[in-house]
């Protein structure tokens, strides 16, 4: 084991082919390997992690792994979905963390392909996965997997981690918006809502085919996993069942107060539009009375006497009186 060999820094430049590699030694540990070995072929209990749109890596994976086609064409996808499959002796998965890089979306998910075989496991990715580094600072201090089946339950288990982080701050987050619209005007946490919603699909969208996915692989037996391997995923498979339904309830509860909002909003224009209608109400009556004594025809009453305006304006204010102690007695106002 190499003990002066620190974890990748989420935002280091390693664009080679070779992302990490390592000789693990069965005892939590190993010793971290470089691209020349990896070239060479390497013996025994290994993880070789790549950074697969790097031509070198492409080359390395179709012409000197080892692996047939399906398997290389799935570690080379661009667009991959979570699933897992047995494959031979061997285990085929596709997987999705959460993004944690500088200025990236956290649902904005990064895939890892893996492929698991008695005595190597390997790993391709396009973007960096603070996952991975969780995986390797625990073989550099000397705690990690002990052989690459447990290294792969391993990584199973820090991307269930690392979403279920997401998804607890997502929550709280709902919480917070549930309080600010009784508090405060809804509308202005519309917005939030709207966006909370959102992340809660496209997270769900990942996680709940990844939770059956590794479902299915917890109950294969297959030579490359152990009980231990099988339970510790199962272990996963709990977590990633809670973190699911912490998902649709956060989905949920941003449904209710959506549609709080909507109700919100809906009360007010009707509320806005009865004082339209009771101000109308009350002046039609007048406007039709002001318009017909304006009609420009001989015989209007008053028009030579010149008390004629008060006596208007007071049989006015008499019916304006009356207009509203009616919409009183009948409960419009």
């Amino acid at each position: 084991m190499s003990p002066n060999i620190e974890p990748l820094p989420t935002d280091a430049p390693d664009n080679g082919p070779l992302v990490t590699a390592w000789r693990l030694d069965g005892a939590g540990g190993g010793t971290e390997i470089g691209w020349g070995e990896v070239n060479a072929g390497v013996e025994g209990p290994v993880w070789i992690h790549l950074h697969f749109p790097n031509p070198e890596a492409q080359r390395w994976l179709v012409e000197a792994s080892g692996l047939d086609e399906v398997v290389t064409d799935a570690m080379l996808a661009e667009e991959t979905r979570p699933r897992a499959v047995t494959h031979g002796s061997g285990i085929l998965a596709n997987l999705r963390g959460v993004n944690l890089n500088p200025g990236a979306e956290a649902e904005d998910m990064v895939s890892v392909r893996i492929w698991l075989e008695p005595g190597r496991i390997i790993t391709t990715r396009r973007r960096h996965l603070r996952s991975v580094d969780d995986v390797r600072a625990a073989l550099v201090r000397g705690g990690g997997p002990e052989n690459p089946a447990a290294l792969m339950a391993l990584l199973a288990e820090r991307l269930a981690e690392r979403a279920s982080d997401v998804v607890e701050a997502l929550s709280d987050q709902v919480d917070d918006l549930e309080e600010a619209a009784t508090r405060r005007d809804p509308q202005a946490v519309r917005h939030q809502v709207a966006d909370c919603r959102h992340r809660a699909v496209q997270l769900r969208r990942y996680l709940a085919p990844q939770r059956d996915a590794l479902g299915r692989v917890a109950v294969e037996r297959v030579g490359s996993l152990s009980d231990d391997d099988r339970l510790l995923l199962r272990e996963v498979v709990d977590r990633l069942t809670r973190t699911v339904e912490e998902l649709d309830m956060a989905r949920e509860r941003s449904q209710v107060i959506q549609e709080e909002i909507t109700s919100y909003a809906t009360e007010q224009l009707s509320r806005r539009m009865y004082v339209l209608s009771l101000v109308a109400g009350v002046f039609l009556p007048l406007s039709f009375v002001t318009g017909l004594l304006g009609i420009n025809v001989g015989g209007i009453p008053g028009s030579d006497n010149p008390d004629a305006f008060r006596w208007v304006m007071a049989m006015l204010g008499v019916v304006f009186l009356g207009l509203l102690a009616t919409f009183r007695w009948v409960r419009w106002w």
